[in-house]
């Protein structure tokens, strides 16, 4: 993906490799902390060893139309934390972060605080949004287009992290991402300049890999980021098919892997090395990494 170093669409790879916080240009060394979003959460995040933090974002008083972005995830409608705290915080590390809107009211004064302090703030930065339904997923999405007119009005240079609302069931046949739901990502994305990644739920992938590598194959700006629920069920063989039939097109060693928390990924490097060495090629793209 394209973007000079130190910028918010630079290459994550390069930008960990060449400031020493990686040895090898793999992503299976990029470890993410997700849901940073309380005080607490943001602290432990600071703290520990992730390269990319990841958080929520809502509009305090929403409603009212006056309000101030918060760190939540829905359910929660409240936060002891705000977007503008946890900026000042994050802006004194050398990590990356990815934004996820819940709301498109919070977007535009989320952008006007990160656009504030961009000079400070020279790492990858992906802003992440569901704008689609997907699988088994709510219709309940971010409008896509009022999204990304307001993101690239704002902030044109970060890496957009475009979704699709999911669902996953135990012991049913799930079905995976259609032809007419990655065709119409592709519209949606066709004029866009910046890097995009599409987060893909990897207990959906394995059914869904003519159409995600078809997709994939529309631009060389486009990636995809494999990531898991809490509770879903997914085999190593389901990632290994689609590493196996993903491979033709890509580097295996130009990849990233995001998943629940850093320690089930902690958890399976000491205990499945496979998994380990799936992490590094946990998300695809056809000419060079997220």
């Amino acid at each position: 993906m394209e973007g000079e170093l130190g910028t918010w669409s630079g290459n994550v790879l390069d930008y960990f490799l060449n400031t020493n916080q990686i040895k090898t240009r793999d992503g299976a060394e990029i470890i993410w902390y997700h849901a940073a979003n309380n005080k607490s959460q943001m602290k432990e995040a600071i703290q520990s060893a992730a390269h990319m933090v990841e958080a929520d974002i809502l509009l305090c008083g929403e409603e009212e139309g006056n309000g101030e972005p918060i760190m939540a995830h829905p359910p929660e409608t409240n936060s002891d934390n705000t977007l503008q705290a946890w900026l000042n915080e994050i802006v004194n590390t050398k990590k990356g972060i990815k934004l996820d809107f819940k709301s498109l009211a919070a977007v535009k004064p989320s952008m006007m605080l990160l656009e504030g302090i961009k000079l400070h703030l020279r790492r990858p930065v992906w802003i992440n949004a569901d704008i689609l339904p997907g699988p088994n997923g709510s219709n309940t999405v971010v409008d896509a287009k009022r999204f990304l007119d307001t993101v690239t009005s704002f902030c044109p240079d970060v890496t957009l992290s475009l979704g699709w609302t999911t669902g996953w069931q135990p012991q049913q046949c799930n079905k995976g991402y259609s032809w007419a739901m990655v065709k119409e990502m592709a519209q949606i994305c066709d004029g866009l300049t910046q890097p995009v990644t599409f987060p893909v739920r990897a207990a959906l992938v394995q059914q869904s890999t003519s159409e995600l590598l078809w997709l994939l194959q529309k631009s060389n700006r486009y990636s995809l980021t494999v990531w898991t629920g809490r509770h879903d069920e997914y085999s190593i063989e389901d990632l290994l098919y689609l590493r196996e039939n993903l491979d033709k097109k890509c580097n295996p060693e130009e990849s990233c892997f995001s998943t629940c928390s850093p320690a089930r990924i902690r958890d399976y490097r000491r205990t499945h090395q496979i998994y380990y060495a799936l992490a590094s090629f946990a998300v695809f793209n056809n000419s060079s990494p997220v």
